[in-house]
C-alpha cells in the first residue's frame, strides 16, 4: 500500500504544480493587466483548491502508512536533529498544509469580492505565496528520481 500512496502522492504533485502555475501566472496576468475576471478564472482557482486538497489528503494517509513515520518512536527527539527525517515528518507535511491553508483562504477571499480586481488579488497573493511554500518544501533528490 505504501507504493501506491507514494507514488500517487508524487505524480499528483506534478498536476498540482501545473495547475498552481497555470493559477498564479493567469491571475497575475489579469491583476497586472488590468483584465475582468471570468468564469474560467473562476474555475482556474476552484479546480487548483480542489487538487491542491486532494493531494494534501494522499499526503496525510502517506505520512502515516510511510516506514519513516516509525522514526518518531525510533529517534524520539533526535527528528530534530536529522536533516532528513525532519525534512519528511515535520518541515514538508507543516509548510504544505500552510499552503494548502493559503490556498483555501485565497479562495474564499476571492468569492466574497464583487469587483474583477477584487477578486483576483487574493488568488494573486495566496495562491503565489502557496506555490513559493510548496517549492521551497519539495523533496527535490527524492522527487526528481521518480
Amino acid at each position: 500500500m505504501y507504493e501506491i500512496v507514494k507514488n500517487a502522492h508524487s505524480y499528483w504533485a506534478y498536476l498540482v504544480l501545473l495547475i498552481l502555475i497555470i493559477a498564479v501566472v493567469n491571475a497575475l496576468m489579469k491583476v497586472f493587466g488590468n483584465k475582468e475576471y471570468t468564469a474560467k478564472d473562476f474555475r482556474i482557482s476552484l479546480f487548483t483548491l480542489i487538487v491542491s486538497h486532494i493531494q494534501l489528503l494522499i499526503g496525510l494517509i502517506l505520512y502515516f502508512v510511510s516506514p519513516r513515520f516509525n522514526l518518531w518512536s525510533e529517534l524520539g527527539g533526535e527528528v530534530m536533529k536529522n536533516s532528513l527525517a525532519r525534512l519528511y515528518l515535520v518541515e514538508h507535511p507543516l509548510v504544505n498544509i500552510i499552503a494548502v491553508a493559503l490556498i483555501t483562504i485565497g479562495y474564499s477571499k476571492h468569492k466574497k469580492k464583487l469587483t474583477s480586481q477584487a477578486k483576483l488579488k487574493p488568488i494573486a497573493i495566496f495562491y503565489t505565496i502557496a506555490l513559493l511554500l510548496f517549492l521551497s518544501r519539495i523533496p527535490w533528490s527524492a522527487w526528481l528520481n521518480l
